[in-house]
This record gives C-alpha cells, sequence and structure tokens, in this order.
C-alpha cells in the first residue's frame, strides 16, 4: 500500500498497527532530526516514541498530502517545543550539591533553622496581598511551575511571575524586619 492509502486507512479505522507501518520507515531519520535538535541519545530517542504517541490522535485529525514532508515538520516542531521546555528547567548535579552541603555542614557555615524562624516565615507569608501569598506558596513550599500555578489560579503566566517575584521580596522584608525587632 502507498502513504496514502495507509493514511486514508488509518484515518476510517484507527489501527496503530497501520500507523506503525507508515510512521517505521522514518523513525531512524527522525532519530537523526530529533538528534540534531536536542543532542542527547535518550532525549532523542524517548521524542521519537512521543512523537508517534501524538501521531495517533493529530492523523486522525489532519489531512496529510505528503507524509514525509507534514513528519518532518512536525517532529522539529516538537524537538523545538522540548527545548523550549528545557529552557525553563534548571538542572542541578546532585552529587556536587550534596558534597557542597556536606563540606558546609562539617564547617558549621550552614545556617541552622530554628522554629523562631518557621513562625515568622509563616506569620510574613499571611501578612502578603492574597495573589502573592498564593503564588508563593504554590511556587516554593508545593514547588509547582509557573504554569501550573497560572492553570490552578486562573491566572496569565506573566501575573504569576510578578507575585512571586513581588512577594518574594516583601516575605523578605517581613522577615528581616521582625529579625531586627520593628
Amino acid at each position: 500500500m502507498s502513504e496514502k492509502e495507509l493514511l486514508i486507512l488509518y484515518r476510517q479505522k484507527g489501527e496503530i498497527e497501520i500507523l506503525g507501518k507508515l510512521y517505521a520507515p522514518y523513525m531512524s531519520l527522525l532519530y537523526g532530526l530529533c538528534f540534531k535538535y536536542l543532542q542527547d541519545q535518550d532525549a532523542s530517542q524517548d521524542a521519537v516514541m512521543q512523537i508517534f504517541e501524538q501521531l495517533t490522535e493529530k492523523l486522525r485529525v489532519h489531512e496529510v498530502e505528503n507524509f514525509k514532508s507534514w513528519l518532518y515538520v512536525f517532529a522539529r516542531n516538537f524537538c523545538l517545543m522540548e527545548l523550549r521546555k528545557n529552557k525553563q528547567r534548571v538542572f542541578v548535579d546532585i552529587e556536587e550539591h550534596l558534597s557542597e552541603t556536606e563540606s558546609r555542614l562539617d564547617k558549621g557555615d550552614e545556617k541552622r533553622w530554628e522554629e523562631r524562624d518557621f513562625e515568622q516565615m509563616e506569620e510574613c507569608l499571611t501578612s502578603l496581598q492574597e495573589n502573592q501569598s498564593r503564588c508563593v506558596r504554590l511556587f516554593y513550599l508545593e514547588q509547582k511551575c509557573y504554569k501550573e500555578i497560572a492553570d490552578e489560579l486562573g491566572m496569565d503566566l506573566n501575573q504569576v511571575k510578578s507575585f512571586i517575584q513581588n512577594g518574594k521580596r516583601n516575605l523578605k522584608i517581613c522577615i528581616e524586619k521582625r529579625r531586627n525587632g520593628k
């Protein structure tokens, strides 16, 4: 069967085996494309599989004339989105961080938090504007990303970033005032 016939058959039946026949000849090409953008073997292999998973829905909805060209553009866009997502993530070398923390503990440099510190922080959190307090709690205490917070609170990303930034600054000011007895 031709690619065109396989596409039509897949749209009609939605069977994964048909999509597999259509996709299989391009897997190595897609891996190469993904590796070109992602520069990581594991991430590229994962991307090839994730693209296939997304195709199960996309090809049932989109009219595709030239599968190879369409697949190339789809895969390229997928990789660009992955790179964009990864820019928002901060990667920390656990081994390096642990050894640095251990050496600080050995030297006694690490400030010890006392119950009073936690109480002051909680009091200061409650003194913030409601949106600042909610965003700071979700970001720092529940470790949610900007997008998750925006979705949960029905805000736009820039609002969330602003509330976190201003909330963090106001929290720091409040805690310093309480420490200095003002």
